[in-house]
Order: structure tokens, then C-alpha cells, then sequence
């Protein structure tokens, strides 16, 4: 599941190389809107869950915009854009001159990837907007995303926000709106996108060309809330049984095998594990939603437990992944404090 790319999935196209955007044709209609009108937002803040898309309607507006000429709008209430034409192969091979894209840096031969943008990227990627557009059309930045700027990065960015050259486009992507800094958000139209439908998964999934009949398509999209992504890592083998692993163990709470645990462990350690960490770590939390829906009628007090060790394990795994650490700690933690959440929760 490892990618040189830390927003690639490992064997999948990356939202780059996309020839469409399923289920967001409201947004794709208020972007159009501004541009046909000539009165396009200079900043966007497209906000939603992991892998519905965020990414795909980004690359697929810098697409649209970087293909036309000045003066030129484009027709119909849709991207369309024609995956030949020179703007998108130059933008799916991220080699348009007038694209600059904002994210964690990938990995090397002898280092990770990283787990934030730090300012000089942001800088060194923002030069562009000190030269002229080729053509004399429009220059595009793409933030992906938001959450992995360090504070002196959102700060560079922040000052490109306020004072955009002429005929610039920035789509900051957002996993938690609400947590991207007020100035930039302030300074942002925002696009809520929502979850896929079932039948938008399946058709984003067929888009893909995957070896793997339409049952199973189906089967995946209606267990992945909507995302895509989520709905691509659980059609691999490996993935899947990860999350049997971890569920297996969930359910046996607050009995807690820590032999098996430290086999979790190991399976998301080390910088290949990234991936599968996030996975084990949604499953977990997958698990704590469905708990506190099913237990919702004994109480907020009765719960408090589940939720506080959700809490502290996020603060846990920001820091983690801050000070670069090992995971291992922190999964034989989780499910530990979990363990315990459970056991007061029974005997509440």
C-alpha cells in the first residue's frame, strides 16, 4: 500500500490523472458560475471527508482553467475537459508551468516522507506567482491540504491570499474546514463537498479500470462512507485482513491479547506502515462511532470513557507524527486505554 507519493495510493491513479468528478455537480455549477460570470473567487476552500473527491474537483478546475485562453469561458454546467488536450497531460504530469501544488514532500532513498509543508515549500512553489502566466492566462495553486501546513507555511500562504496577483486561482483543500486558519478561511469561498453516493462510488470505482467484477465494487462502496479512497484500500487483500485483525480485537474488548496487539503494531511500523496505520486507526474509530451510536440511549456520562481515549489517542498521534516516532507505542497504548474504556463502561 506504500507510494513514492504520500497522497497516492500505492497501484491507483492519483486524483491528478482523474478524467471525471462523480457526485459534486452542485459544485462544479458554483465554480462555473463565477467563471462564466468573470467574477471568479481568487480562493477556494474545498472542504470535506478523506477521498470524496476533493482532490479529483481541484485538479480537474486547474485543468479547465490552465486550458483556456484570456477572455475564454467555458460551456455547459460540468467540467469537461479533454483528458489528450496539452493543459491536462501537463497537469496530470504535474509539469504545467503555471501549476504549483502544495504538499507533504515524498519519500527519499534515505528519508520518509514528510508529515507536514513546511514554509519553503510553500515559498518556493508561490515563486511562480511572480512571473507572468504563459499565454497570459491563468496560474493555479493547489493546497493538499490544509491541516499539513506548518504555522509558518499558513502564514506564507496567507500572504499570497490576501494580495493575489491578477487572473490566480488558490483551491485549498480541507479535510476540517473548521480547523484551517480563520484568516485564510476567512479570505475563501468554501465548497462543502459531501460523501459519494453508492452509485457515485461505483461509478468513480469503474472509472478506474479495476480487475474486480462490479459485485464487489458494490459490496466495497457501501461499507466506505462515501470515500473512495477508503473504498480502494479495502479491496486489497492485505488491507482487508488488516481490518479484520483490528476488528477482531475490538470486539474482544476489554479482554486484550497483547500478543496479538503487538502483531498490529509491527503491521503499521517503520515508513512503510503509513498506510496501514491510517487504516488501523479508522477502523478504530469507525468502532468507537458505531459504540456511542449503540449506546447513545444509556448516556452521555456512560460514554465519556470511550470518548476521552479518542481524544487522547488524536493528540497521541499528532504528536506522533510531529516528533516522527514509532507507532508501536502507540497502538499497545490505544488498545489498552480502550480496554480499560470498555471495563468502567460495563461496570457504570
Amino acid at each position: 500500500m506504500s507510494s513514492d507519493e504520500p497522497d497516492r495510493l500505492d497501484g491507483f491513479p492519483h486524483p491528478r490523472e482523474a478524467k471525471q468528478v462523480f457526485g459534486h455537480e452542485d459544485a462544479e455549477a458554483s465554480f462555473l458560475e463565477g467563471l462564466r460570470s468573470k467574477k471568479l473567487h481568487h480562493a477556494w476552500l474545498i472542504g470535506g471527508p478523506g477521498g470524496i473527491g476533493k482532490a479529483t474537483f481541484a485538479y480537474q478546475a486547474a485543468k479547465l482553467l490552465l486550458g483556456l485562453g484570456q477572455g475564454q469561458t467555458p460551456a455547459g454546467d460540468r467540467f469537461r475537459v479533454d483528458p489528450a488536450s496539452r493543459a491536462a497531460r501537463l497537469v496530470a504530469g504535474l509539469a504545467h508551468p503555471d501549476l504549483a501544488v502544495l504538499r507533504r514532500r515524498p519519500a527519499g532513498e534515505k528519508t520518509a516522507a514528510s508529515t507536514q509543508i513546511p514554509v519553503e515549500t510553500v515559498r518556493r512553489a508561490l515563486d511562480m506567482f511572480g512571473s507572468t502566466a504563459s499565454g497570459g492566462g491563468w496560474r493555479v495553486a493547489i493546497v493538499d491540504s490544509a491541516e499539513d501546513l506548518n504555522a509558518p507555511g499558513a502564514n506564507a500562504l496567507l500572504k499570497m491570499v490576501e494580495e493575489p496577483p491578477p487572473r490566480s486561482v488558490f483551491f485549498i483543500l480541507a479535510h476540517q474546514p473548521g480547523q484551517v486558519l480563520p484568516t485564510i478561511r476567512s479570505r475563501c469561498r468554501t465548497l462543502l463537498l459531501r460523501p459519494l453516493g453508492e452509485r457515485d462510488m461505483v461509478r468513480a470505482l469503474g472509472s478506474l479500470d479495476l480487475p474486480h467484477p462490479e459485485a464487489d465494487l458494490a459490496r466495497v462502496a457501501a461499507v466506505s462512507d462515501g470515500s473512495v479512497r477508503r473504498a480502494l484500500v479495502r479491496l486489497d487483500p492485505e488491507t482487508a485482513a488488516l481490518i479484520t485483525g483490528t476488528r477482531a480485537v475490538l470486539d474482544r474488548l476489554p479482554a486484550l491479547e497483547v500478543k496479538t496487539v503487538m502483531g498490529l503494531g509491527d503491521a503499521v511500523a517503520g515508513r512503510q506502515g503509513e498506510a496501514e496505520f491510517a487504516v488501523l486507526l479508522e477502523t478504530v474509530e469507525d468502532w468507537v462511532a458505531a459504540s456511542i451510536r449503540q449506546g447513545a440511549p444509556a448516556g452521555a456520562r456512560r460514554l465519556a470513557p470511550l470518548v476521552e481515549v479518542w481524544e487522547k489517542t488524536a493528540h497521541a498521534v499528532r504528536d506522533m507524527e510531529a516528533q516522527n516516532l514509532d507507532r508501536r507505542p502507540l497502538v499497545m497504548s490505544m488498545f489498552h486505554d480502550l480496554a480499560e474504556a470498555v471495563a468502567r463502561m460495563r461496570a457504570a
